[in-house]
């Protein structure tokens, strides 16, 4: 296969990345690996008790991320060509957003422990969007518990993302500004992207929709 064979798609919420995901994969052949966030008990008691809940809904996220991923590292990772919804180092984003003091500090400790026993991605491919876009998408889905999250915490969150990724250099990184491009009713889109995806050397790109130009 040409290009990058472990490809982590990420964004905030509601930009689309499990669907992309599947998508690039379906192109590359790859296995498509999901993150199950509807299998933390404590996600749905966060929403609607952001404080109490925070620190559990974190740290259950932090080890099944990581379960999943040395999971896959175990199974042989390289042999075979792999698509993930979400970045390891992206959990950093929420803990930061919604904790502090003494929790903040534990969770650091153990986030740095872990981190460093796992594979980075030969690219990450991060869909931002603006926020009115995000809401709009997360309406559509119309899972429950997500019928709580205020447009302030999607905002938020959206630019806790962007900050995050601004200092990231930890592998390439493409960065796709999805709030016009709907991949999967416009093929032609999807195909640029996935050449994008194949070509993508070092550093930072920025992908320009096809309609942009």
């Amino acid at each position: 296969m040409e290009g990058p064979r472990y490809i982590v798609v990420e964004g905030p919420i509601g930009v689309g990345k499990t669907t992309l995901a599947r998508l690039v994969a379906g192109e590359f052949n790859a296995r498509v690996v999901l993150e199950q966030v509807e299998e933390n008990p404590f996600i749905k008691k966060f929403y609607d008790e952001p404080g109490v809940y925070a620190f559990q809904t974190q740290i259950y996220f932090l080890l099944s991320r990581y379960r999943q991923q040395r999971q896959l590292a175990q199974q042989d990772l390289f042999n075979q060509s792999t698509v993930i919804d979400y970045l390891f180092g992206k959990d950093q984003i929420f803990a930061q957003a919604n904790l502090e003091g003494d929790e903040l500090a534990l969770y650091r400790q153990l986030f740095s422990l872990l981190d460093a026993r796992l594979p980075k991605p030969d690219l990450v491919v991060y869909l931002e969007a603006r926020s009115d876009v995000l809401l709009e998408r997360l309406r559509k889905r119309n899972r429950d518990y997500e019928r709580r999250i205020s447009p302030e915490y999607v905002q938020r969150i959206a630019e806790a993302y962007r900050d995050f990724f601004f200092f990231y250099e930890d592998t390439p990184l493409l960065v796709v500004n999805s709030s016009e491009v709907d991949f999967v009713a416009n093929s032609d889109e999807l195909a640029h992207l996935v050449e994008e995806i194949r070509s993508m050397g070092r550093g930072v790109q920025h992908y320009i929709p096809l309609g942009s130009k």
